[in-house]
């Protein structure tokens, strides 16, 4: 199946592992938060017992280089996509309002990315993903 909108998340590659799968994770979080339509039905296994939604369609996870990673922010603030950040900071935060201060604190050309998640048509994702490598 062929979907007509795209989840694409970009992990910094210089990134500790539990690094990358933490911001991956986050990330995910807030396509699924912000973006109710991407959500799927609940599931349900063969004896009854019931699970949560997920994403009804595939999330791609790309690497990226700190240049590219800006470059790639940089296209998706330019086209007013939905968007989500992860910056160095919040790696020594341990809350959800310390998060929001940490990036508050920063300017857009300044941020410290090390990911970030963007939603869109597909055609406009992937021209803002354009040239980056799926992470391996």
């Amino acid at each position: 199946m062929r979907f007509d909108t795209k989840i694409g998340i970009v992990v910094r590659d210089d990134l500790a592992v539990w690094q990358k799968l933490n911001v991956t994770a986050f990330l995910a979080s807030a396509v699924a938060g912000g973006v109710p339509e991407v959500m799927g039905e609940p599931y349900e296994d063969g004896s009854g017992n019931s699970y949560l939604p997920m994403f009804r369609q595939p999330v791609l996870v790309y690497a990226a280089d700190p240049e590219a990673l800006t470059r790639v922010h940089g296209r998706a603030l330019a086209r007013e996509m939905d968007i989500a950040v992860y910056i160095e900071d919040m790696f020594k935060t341990g809350n959800d309002q310390d998060n929001r201060n940490t990036v508050r604190a920063v300017t857009a050309e300044a941020m410290p990315l090390v990911g970030l998640a963007v939603y869109g048509a597909r055609n406009a994702v992937d021209k803002i993903l354009k040239g980056l490598p799926l992470h391996p």
